[in-house]
């Protein structure tokens, strides 16, 4: 119960974050993760884009957090770098 709470504390900020710097989040949806070393693979894909600042990848939910700077990225390029690396995503949420 206390880690879920981390979490969602920890989700709040980053967003409150993004928002008041004029950056987006969007939440994708990985597919193909099959091994604990996928999410590594993934996050350092998303983090080569620029404009990123931070990306969370998720194994056990398949998903990633990715926040970024619209104006220096979009969230094309963030689903082309993961397919690129193998592991083609969807968008599930923008903020």
């Amino acid at each position: 119960m206390k880690k879920l709470i981390a979490v969602l504390v920890a989700t709040a900020l980053s967003a409150s974050t993004a928002l008041a710097e004029g950056l987006r989040t969007v939440t994708l949806d990985v597919a193909n993760m099959d091994c604990a070393v996928c999410p590594i693979t993934v996050r350092k894909a998303l983090e080569k884009v620029p404009g990123v600042t931070s990306a969370k990848v998720d194994f056990a939910s398949k998903r990633a957090e990715v926040v970024f700077d619209p104006k220096k990225a979009s969230v094309d390029a963030l689903t082309n770098a993961t397919t690129d690396a193998g592991y083609p995503s969807h968008v599930m949420q923008v903020q």
